[in-house]
């Protein structure tokens, strides 16, 4: 079992943080110990650092929350589950591409300057 700070520690996020996902609904599947302090398991763990996976790749909290919604319901919502991943993981690819695209104007922006060729760094 875990406290919700070697919880945050482990998942690279604040105890506020869990704090606040609780509060949005995100953390149904957490028990709490005789003194109301959340207690996690090693599958709660898991399904915490599924949760910042998805906020850390930009899917909203409304979106989160269904998702673990289904997963609570059970095995019944796997085909929806999945279908939610491949659409988030398409979302993610897409994200991917754009900054990629920046990277690239960004490293040529570097280059430029790196060249001290002040009249190319306006035309970009």
């Amino acid at each position: 079992m875990y406290s919700i700070n070697e919880v945050a520690a482990l998942c690279g996020v604040t105890a506020h943080t869990l704090r606040f996902y609780d509060k949005e609904g995100l953390l149904p599947f957490v028990g709490r110990n005789a003194a109301g302090k959340r207690i996690f398991s090693d599958g709660d763990l898991l399904l915490v650092k599924v949760i910042c996976c998805l906020k850390n790749t930009a899917m909203p909290i409304k979106d989160i929350k269904r998702y673990i919604e289904l997963i609570m319901e059970g095995d019944a919502t796997k085909d929806t589950r999945r279908s939610m991943m491949i659409e988030h993981r398409k979302e993610v690819l897409r994200q991917m591409d754009e900054l990629k695209k920046n990277l690239n104007i960004i490293d040529l922006k570097v280059a430029l300057y790196e060249t001290n060729n002040m009249d190319l760094l306006r035309e970009i």
